[in-house]
């Protein structure tokens, strides 16, 4: 169960409540990174009478991974934007909203075994660096120096963005939720949505297993599980959920060194330390569509096979267990953020295919900003999920993991 912490201590969990409040201002359904970054800055920008429904305990469902990747290293323009603005955020927590997230600038390095894939990572440094990104291209020799454990045969080039890294997610979802709490946030854990009222624009009211909340405007943050949601609203959200898989070694001795979180871009296997050892992860590509979170050792074949020719000396690391998530994604494996044009009410935040935690901050003050009617940090115009319908244009984001 993910705890709460007083800043002098341990909290209990979550509180549960006999009944939601009936009526509300702001209904956010979702309460893992999203929801909970989208709560603290409407209320931290004055927004009152907002209450998170969450089916479980905050951020146990895809925001539940124990480290996240933050970085800027895409090659679409607008996720360089929201991953930057993101970083500044991250780097700023301690002070706002006033938590230790465990953020480790270790940087990203991505690996490349052929030569379009290193033209492709050139144009996406440049592009990233006139947006004020420091990231650059690196010959096989310096990636080896970054991270002892790459083997260079075969290795043709490197792109490492120093100013990336990795965090805690639950930390950051705690760190949200306790300062979205004390502006008078109601977090509805353990509550689950069982239908919206809609009359003719707008959602008129949503309804859960704990009762019914009057509400003005509705968020949906529920990543994995929007598509659900968009169709109670009459919102198409086309996002399917995919289930991705790690696993950690056993403690290392002597330590592992500390490396960027380093990525064959070839098989999508990656590697970067946690605690006293090391994480690993692998996408599948033949992971079916389906929400099953069952960790299964066999993956670990998967990215043994992998790693065998790019980081030899891992392949035969023990283990000590793992864990399986879900991933949101979209057609063209970017997010889906907006309003609906056909339920004004209805705001959306989802299908960020892996990116979300990395985004959340970012994505928190643009939600905030469209539900004020302020023009957003950022014009996600072209992220909304109406892109998708025919002969509107989609933007692909190729830096995926």
């Amino acid at each position: 169960m993910l705890e709460r912490r007083r800043k002098d201590g341990p909290l209990a969990p979550s509180p549960v409540f006999p009944t939601v409040p009936r009526t509300a201002d702001v209904v956010i359904i979702g309460g893992g990174v999203m929801g909970t970054s989208i709560a603290f800055h409407l209320a931290e920008a004055g927004v009152r009478d907002i209450v998170v429904v969450e089916r479980g305990e905050l951020g146990r469902g895809s925001s539940g991974k124990p480290i996240g990747g933050v970085r800027a290293h895409f090659s679409d323009p607008l996720n360089i934007e929201l991953g930057h603005r993101s970083l500044r955020a991250f780097r700023d927590f301690p002070d706002r909203p006033g938590a230790d997230i465990r953020l480790d600038t270790v940087g990203y390095l991505f690996l490349l075994t052929t030569e379009r894939q290193a033209a492709d990572f050139e144009a996406g440094v440049r592009l990233q660096n006139s947006l004020g990104v420091p990231s650059r291209m690196t010959d096989p020799e310096e990636a080896r120096r970054l991270c002892p454990y790459v083997s260079t045969e075969g290795l043709v080039a490197a792109a490492h963005s120093p100013d990336d890294g990795h965090a805690r997610p639950g930390l950051v979802v705690q760190g949200y939720a306790r300062a979205a709490a004390r502006a008078g946030v109601v977090l509805a854990t353990h509550t689950t949505v069982t239908g919206l009222d809609t009359a003719g624009d707008r959602v008129t009211a949503v309804h859960t297993d704990r009762g019914r909340i009057d509400c003005a405007t509705v968020v949906c943050a529920t990543g994995a599980w929007s598509a659900r949601i968009g169709e109670m609203a009459g919102v198409p959200l086309p996002v399917r959920p995919v289930r991705r898989q790690l696993a950690f070694t056993v403690p290392l001795a002597p330590p592992a060194p500390r490396i960027p979180f380093t990525i064959d871009f070839s098989s999508s296997a990656y590697f970067h330390n946690s605690d006293d050892g090391l994480l690993f992860g692998l996408a599948d590509p033949a992971e079916p569509d389906g929400f099953d979170t069952t960790w299964t050792p066999e993956w670990l074949e998967l990215f043994r096979t992998a790693v065998r020719r790019r980081a030899p000396a891992l392949a035969d690391l023990g283990t000590a267990g793992g864990w399986a998530g879900l991933y949101e994604v979209t057609p063209d494996h970017n997010a889906l953020i907006g309003r609906s044009g056909e339920v004004v009410n209805f705001l959306y935040a989802t299908g960020f295919s892996g990116h979300g935690f990395l985004q959340a901050p970012a994505v928190g003050e643009v939600v905030r900003d469209l539900y004020l009617d302020r023009t957003p940090c950022v014009d996600i115009g072209p992220l909304s999920a109406d892109r998708f319908r025919a002969g509107a244009e989609v933007r692909p984001e190729s830096h995926v993991v």
